[in-house]
Formats: structure tokens, C-alpha cells, sequence
């Protein structure tokens, strides 16, 4: 056998790894992320049905957070949080990066006041009050 033909048990489309790693809540959602260029492989961005093995550095942008990984094991089913996290191995930068980026959005989170969006029919009734007053006055 030669080099070419290797042990196809130790390799997996992207796709598939980021399902099963549980970066993504479906295989759809990773499509779209590789699509979009938010994963890179070994520095260079892919196709969804690229092939990669254990010892592939992976770059993963999704929302404002990042991860830098590297490959450590193959699974085509999806398992566990805990087990899922044993599939790869985060660099020690990526981690800390990470990790204060959420502390910060944490702290600020409780200084910003939750927008409610769409106004209820309390808020309207208070907002055309509002505005029939400033009519009137004029």
C-alpha cells in the first residue's frame, strides 16, 4: 500500500469535524461558516468537504470569538460536550484571548441596558400620548 492510501478512519471532511466537535449546532450552520471564510485550514481558507486528519490547525471565527486548534482526534458521530472537547487541543493565546474577551463583553453586558425592541401597546399608548401633547401645545 502506499503512502497515498491512508487509513480512511483517521480522516474527515471539515464539515463533518466542526459538527462533531460541536462548534456548531449542525453540519448547515458549519457549511455556511467555511463558506463564509470564517475557517481557515493550515492558514489557508477551504472548501466544507476538505479532508483533515489529526495534526490540522484549524482557525475558527464565529460571532466575535475565536479559536486556534489543532487536531488530536477523528469522530464521525457526534458525542458529549466533554467528549467532543477531547478531539482537539486549543493553543494557550486562543484560550486567554478568548477567555478575556468574554469577561470583558461580561462586564459590560450590566452597564448596557437591554434594549426591548419592539415597543409593547403600553409603549405606544405612552409614545402617541407624547407626541398628540406636543401637538397641541404647537
Amino acid at each position: 500500500m502506499t503512502e497515498r492510501t491512508a487509513d480512511p478512519a483517521d480522516a474527515i471532511r471539515l464539515d463533518k469535524w466542526l459538527w462533531a466537535a460541536r462548534f456548531f449546532k449542525t453540519r448547515q450552520l458549519a457549511i455556511e461558516a467555511i463558506n463564509g471564510g470564517k475557517v481557515h485550514v493550515d492558514g489557508q481558507r477551504v472548501k466544507p468537504s476538505r479532508v483533515i486528519r489529526p495534526g490540522s490547525r484549524l482557525e475558527i471565527h464565529k460571532d466575535s470569538l475565536s479559536w486556534e486548534i489543532e487536531v488530536l482526534a477523528i469522530n464521525k458521530q457526534r458525542r458529549p460536550a466533554a467528549e467532543a472537547a477531547l478531539l482537539y487541543a486549543e493553543s494557550e493565546t486562543s484560550r486567554l484571548r478568548r477567555q478575556e474577551l468574554v469577561r470583558e463583553r461580561r462586564e459590560l453586558g450590566s452597564a448596557i441596558p437591554d434594549s426591548k425592541g419592539r415597543p409593547t401597546k403600553r409603549d405606544r399608548r405612552q409614545i402617541q400620548r407624547f407626541t398628540e401633547h406636543g401637538d397641541s401645545a404647537g
